[in-house]
């Protein structure tokens, strides 16, 4: 079935790299990435649901076992749900890419969470049904990596899919959204944010470039127009949120995007496998999965659902490290709240700690499990890993 003109701009936020390995290439593995914001040791998602949002594309279960193998994760395979007859169709690569970076992410981050696709049709009805029935199914977060300018979509159908999400935070579901990787236009000439990112029921995921871990040299992603930058901005759709009031947005009336952020640039990009080649791909596509899978592991730990985050995030202190530097073409990054990472990037038990209040108590965490050891990995070619002296 041919798509619709509007239905077919609903796009992934996903990048590939685009040279192949070096001696002097950064990649990271997302157990890497784990550690490095903090994720709570002990904890691993287990007993939570992360429902990913899907419009095309698919996985192969076999691919992924053989990823978090070699990760020396032991993780669920998928649970596949098809939404209006969607299939699994791996032959689409480009979207396929998309969807193996959400579970390496998730699997990677998260390894003891339950991890449903939900595949739907690459359509405004497709895209509203697979997240109605997520909420439907009571996910503990809803991850969705696909979406497009604001000035793309019809304000009937945005206000359709804004209750969508406020009847997911009120059933106790965070949902987390790539902010995307066009930078302040979005695209376009002028400036212009992304939806759903710009729902104020989301958790909007902007991204950064992650250039050493020691010492920490973290700023805004913005490879240029050829490259990619994290999307940001402010709505012209939606009015400033009151839980976003204090955070001084550029403007001070209408939603500021994103809110949180963490490593989207291809260039210090993220390990992942698709296709049946091991890649470094980047883009917020890659931040909200690793949302995502923090999302799990906080309500694990807590014993909790999350919900509606925005609200605590913006009124706690202390869990998040703010990125100054950089810029993602008209906002430019400052202390303090910015439309380029938002808060700035996560410290996970910083974070699990501010959550945490009198009569709620954090779990004790199980015993460590035998698996989950972060590998020592080489890279020799873009195909080509070494996994602990093990070719890959």
């Amino acid at each position: 079935m041919k798509k619709s003109k509007e239905a077919a701009h609903i796009h992934p936020y996903v990048k590939q790299r685009r040279f192949k390995f070096s001696a002097g290439g950064i990649s990271y593995l997302p157990p890497r990435l784990a550690a490095f914001y903090g994720f709570p040791t002990g904890f691993d998602g287990s007993g939570r649901k992360v429902a990913v949002i899907e419009l095309g594309g698919g996985y192969v279960q076999s691919e992924l076992d053989g990823y978090f193998q070699g990760l020396e994760l032991k993780v669920k395979p998928v649970v596949f749900h098809s939404i209006a007859g969607a299939k699994n169709d791996p032959s689409d690569e480009g979207a396929s890419l998309e969807v193996m970076l959400d579970l390496c992410v998730i699997g990677g981050m998260a390894p003891g969470v339950e991890m449903h696709c939900y595949m739907a049709p690459n359509s405004d009805a497709g895209f509203l049904e697979a997240i109605q029935q997520a909420v439907a199914d009571r996910a503990t977060v809803i991850c969705i990596c696909w979406g497009m300018r604001e000035d793309a979509w019809k304000p009937a159908t945005m206000q359709k899919f804004n209750a969508a999400f406020q009847q997911a935070g009120d059933a106790g579901i965070t949902v987390v959204v790539a902010a995307g990787d066009n930078g302040s236009g979005d695209g376009e000439a002028g400036d212009h944010v992304d939806f759903p990112a710009s729902s104020p029921y989301v958790l909007a995921c902007g991204g950064t470039s992650l250039l050493s871990t020691a010492p920490i040299q973290e700023v805004v992603w913005n490879d240029g127009t050829v490259g990619g930058a994290t999307g940001g901005g402010t709505s012209a759709f939606f009015p400033l949120p009151s839980w976003q009031a204090p955070a001084n947005v550029p403007g001070g009336k209408a939603r500021g995007v994103p809110d949180v952020a963490g490593d989207a640039d291809p260039d210090t990009g993220w390990l992942i496998t698709a296709g049946g080649s091991t890649m470094v791909v980047g883009g917020t596509s890659a931040v909200a999965p690793m949302w995502a899978a923090l999302v799990a592991v906080l309500s694990q730990a807590l014993g909790r659902n999350l919900g509606f985050l925005n609200p605590q995030l913006y009124a706690l202190t202390g869990w998040d490290r703010d990125i100054i530097t950089g810029n993602n073409g008209t906002f430019v990054a400052r202390p303090g709240y910015d439309c380029c990472t938002g808060l700035g990037v996560p410290n996970g038990a910083k974070l699990l700690a501010a959550l945490s209040t009198e009569g709620q108590p954090v779990a004790p965490p199980p015993p460590p499990p035998a698996t989950g050891v972060i590998r020592t990995i080489v890279v020799t070619g873009a195909e080509s890993i070494t996994v602990d002296g093990q070719l890959i």
